[in-house]
């Protein structure tokens, strides 16, 4: 089998397997290398080929890109194994997985409670302090709070249309005084139906989450207030199963455990205002 047609094949596959986005994140690793192997056989390629055409796709590339480089070009030799397209993976060669190991995971800052507290308390903003809350209480992404429609909330229910995980659609739970405001809002605004409920862009609610942390001295960022969410349900006693499948959903536990494993930072107050600082200890 040529290279052109293994591609062929693995496309193929991914049509009816895989996610757009996971599609799309293969494409331009498999693109190149059809490019510059299409009229070889498979089983022509060399380790020496695989680490040449590895080092030309991940030039100037972070650790964690050429990683990732290197994890689908093995999972696309795999998936030739298993069709009997070929007997051994040049991915599994020791010198490579060395040159393309995974980059030493770095502890992530866990936004304290009292700075979370904060930033929403300052936010007077109705409809921007809800996508806070429903990220930082509920444990939603940013994406899935911004395309909530008006027929997506069932009293304390949301129900995620085309959720990450690639199932046709999840469940999401609120706290009653969340639920509550939540449709107070809605029923001042008057929507219904396909309407979303919040009718912005990411950029937009990336910026007022940044400028509120900046009014108390911290770097906010959306996905800090999911991460928010899941840290302080485990150091609250939840058991990670309950908060991997029903606060954020995960496909993988091994997911939470680094979501909520991190560095809490510690808080001093200055000149009235918030400063955050981490905990070396």
């Amino acid at each position: 089998m040529t290279v052109k047609e293994a591609v062929e094949l693995f496309r193929s596959y991914q049509k009816s397997h895989v996610r757009e986005k996971t599609r799309q994140s293969y494409e331009y690793l498999i693109r190149n290398f059809e490019a510059l192997f299409a009229e070889l056989t498979i089983e022509a390629i060399s380790v020496e080929d695989v680490h040449q055409f590895l080092l030309i796709v991940t030039d100037g590339r972070a650790k964690s890109s050429a990683r990732l480089r290197y994890a689908q070009l093995k999972a696309f030799f795999n998936f030739l194994i298993d069709a009997g397209k070929m007997l051994s993976n040049a991915c599994d060669d020791p010198v490579l997985r060395r040159a393309f190991r995974a980059p030493r995971r770095k502890d992530r800052d866990v936004v304290p409670r009292e700075v979370v507290d904060e930033v929403i308390y300052r936010c007077r903003k109705p409809r921007n302090r809800l996508i806070m809350e429903l990220q930082a209480r509920c444990g939603l992404r940013i994406g899935e709070v911004l395309h909530l429609r008006w027929c997506d909330v069932r009293e304390r229910k949301l129900l995620l249309k085309n959720p990450k995980s690639g199932r046709e659609e999840e469940a999401a739970f609120m706290p009653e005084s969340i639920a509550n405001r939540v449709n107070g809002y809605m029923a001042g605004l008057g929507g219904s139906g396909e309407q979303r409920i919040f009718p912005i862009c990411y950029s937009t609610a990336r910026a007022f989450i940044k400028k509120l942390g900046e009014k108390v001295n911290v770097k906010l960022r959306p996905h800090d207030l999911r991460r928010y969410s899941a840290t302080y349900a485990s150091r609250n006693g939840i058991p990670l199963e309950v908060i991997s499948k029903v606060i954020l959903r995960h496909s993988d536990l091994k997911t939470t455990q680094i979501c909520t494993w991190g560095r809490l930072p510690t808080l001093r107050r200055s000149g009235g205002s918030t400063k955050c600082t981490v905990s070396k200890s």
